[in-house]
């Protein structure tokens, strides 16, 4: 969200996009396929299980998500708005407000209202009965938890300028395309600390942890951060909108079909990962040779 909303600031619309979308990509497809398969892996004797209803619904969401981008791309597209460039615009931002309340929605079901359905499934009760003595202090107080990441967030928002500023020299400089760094390179290395951590809770059989950092991370930039850049762009004064383009935006559709369809049984194994993981694949490819027409314009 920093980077975006620097960039956003800067004018640069089409990096917030691409680099927002590849996120989303890279959690769902790197990031669970990583996980998928290293826990696989780990335990090769079984398949893993995680909470199925709750993937359902991220699942839900993340479609109502693409619903979201692909109707202003088509109508862009098809040359079939009302107003040409106003509609799409008009559209964008009201449906940005939805997928706003959605996601509120989404939190409070969540949190309040059927919290039940978000427990791991089968460990409530050994929870209680093995791991309560294996609770370990905690390192740092709350106070010094809040302090270090006021701290780290400051630090955070100031690397983002610079590398937001690096990213045309660097596409001229490596002869890459910008669609390629932000949609690929750049989530690669933001998304690290998720990327480790969701390895790590997949070794230890803790997979509702896992989807809960990767899918659940793809839930909130795809129902709250793009429709928060949207607004604040409409604040700004910055014509933001749910055009992705059509390349962006299929490959956005089918990434999460793939992946719903991966959840939908429940259950994953290391060879769900590797799928997941050649997929990614294949979209870096994609990107790699893909000319973003809007940057062409």
């Amino acid at each position: 969200m920093i980077i975006s909303l620097y960039a956003l600031n800067n004018g640069m619309i089409r990096v917030v996009q691409q680099s927002l979308l590849g996120s989303i990509l890279s959690n769902m497809l790197l990031v669970l396929g990583c996980a998928f398969f290293t826990g696989g892996i780990v335990h090769c004797n079984k398949d893993q299980v995680f909470n199925k209803a709750a993937a359902v619904v991220n699942s839900g969401l993340l479609l109502m998500a693409v619903m979201g981008l692909m109707f202003p791309a088509v109508l862009h597209f098809t040359h079939s708005e009302l107003h040409y460039g106003r509609s799409e615009l008009a559209l964008s931002r009201f449906s940005s407000c939805i997928m706003l309340v959605a996601y509120a929605g989404y939190l409070f079901f969540q949190l309040k209202s059927q919290h039940e359905l978000y427990k791991p499934i089968g460990e409530e009760e050994v929870a209680n009965e093995n791991d309560s003595d294996d609770e370990e202090a905690p390192e740092i107080t709350q106070w010094e938890a809040i302090s270090w990441l006021a701290v780290l967030t400051v630090w955070v928002s100031i690397l983002s300028g610079y590398l937001v500023d690096a990213i045309q020299g660097a596409s001229e400089s490596m002869n890459m395309p910008v669609a390629f760094i932000s949609v690929i390179l750049l989530p690669i290395v933001g998304n690290a600390a998720e990327h480790a951590s969701a390895i790590m809770f997949a070794m230890k059989d803790k997979l509702d942890i896992t989807l809960g950092v990767a899918i659940g991370s793809c839930t909130q930039i795809s129902m709250f951060v793009i429709p928060f850049c949207v607004v604040v762009g409409w604040i700004m004064g910055r014509q933001m909108d749910l055009n992705f383009q059509l390349f962006e935006t299929a490959t956005l559709f089918i990434t999460v079909l793939v992946v719903a369809f991966m959840l939908q049984e429940g259950t994953a194994n290391y060879f769900k990962g590797l799928m997941l993981i050649l997929c990614y694949l294949i979209v870096a490819a994609s990107f790699f040779v893909h000319i973003d027409p809007a940057a062409s314009d």
